[in-house]
């Protein structure tokens, strides 16, 4: 009979249980799988105790507290993945509902069509002084309106496709800046483009709201439904 000292199992019979272990983690990696393994060498272990020195009680129950929790782990993390794979596909449902209406999402970019434009802005606090400056491709300045003072939030803005010489600007994409101060202090504003939603997808990523300019944006960073 092989003889295990001090309470420890010897090379052989680990090297035994690793290949047995390794051959059942490739067939499956489920709870069961794990508390099959375990058992196996606790059984193993105690039929090769040296009965001069068997196993301590509190050895044997604090191994099975062990096993309880690794059990118990592996129960939880399969748990939180179904929970996650449904607030996922409850997600995605509810994220089709915003299939062609317009949002403003985080970006720089207004698209002017039919001498209209629509873009925002979110501001981090109140602001006394408010601009908004619009350039054309080539980074020159087309137009700028100045706003005045606004509340902390988000803020959409309509253009008129108007330039500051108040001839009509060419259809097409332009890029827009903000500035805003609070008491002659800075403010970081967030410029926000508008963009009308074409369809939804899911993924590893989550939720993505596919919009119709070419981008795609998660349904988090929507700050407001035109």
């Amino acid at each position: 009979m092989t003889t295990i000292n001090d309470n420890t199992v010897s090379p052989a019979l680990l090297n035994s249980m690793n290949t047995s272990k390794a051959a059942a983690a490739t067939a499956t990696d489920s709870a069961g799988a794990t508390q099959d393994r375990f058992m196996k060498l606790l059984i193993t272990q105690m039929k090769n105790q040296d009965p001069m020195n068997p196993l301590d009680n509190a050895q044997v129950t604090s191994q099975l507290a062990q096993l309880s929790t690794v059990t118990g782990i592996d129960k939880l993390n399969a748990t939180m993945g179904t929970l996650k794979d449904s607030y996922q596909s409850s997600q995605a449902l509810q994220a089709t509902s915003l299939i062609g209406h317009g949002v403003l999402v985080p970006g720089n970019s207004a698209v002017l069509a039919d001498g209209k434009a629509v873009l925002g802005m979110d501001l981090p606090g109140a602001a006394d002084a408010v601009s908004v400056t619009i350039r054309d491709g080539s980074g020159n300045v087309v137009r700028k309106m100045d706003l005045g003072a606004q509340a902390a939030g988000t803020l959409p803005l309509g253009w008129d496709g108007k330039t500051d010489k108040g001839a009509a600007a060419a259809s097409g994409q332009y890029s827009f800046e903000v500035s805003a101060s609070s008491a002659g202090s800075a403010l970081k504003a967030t410029t926000l483009s508008y963009d009308e939603v074409g369809s939804v997808s899911t993924g590893a990523s989550g939720t993505k709201l596919n919009l119709k300019g070419g981008s795609s944006a998660a349904l988090a960073d929507v700050r407001e439904i035109i």
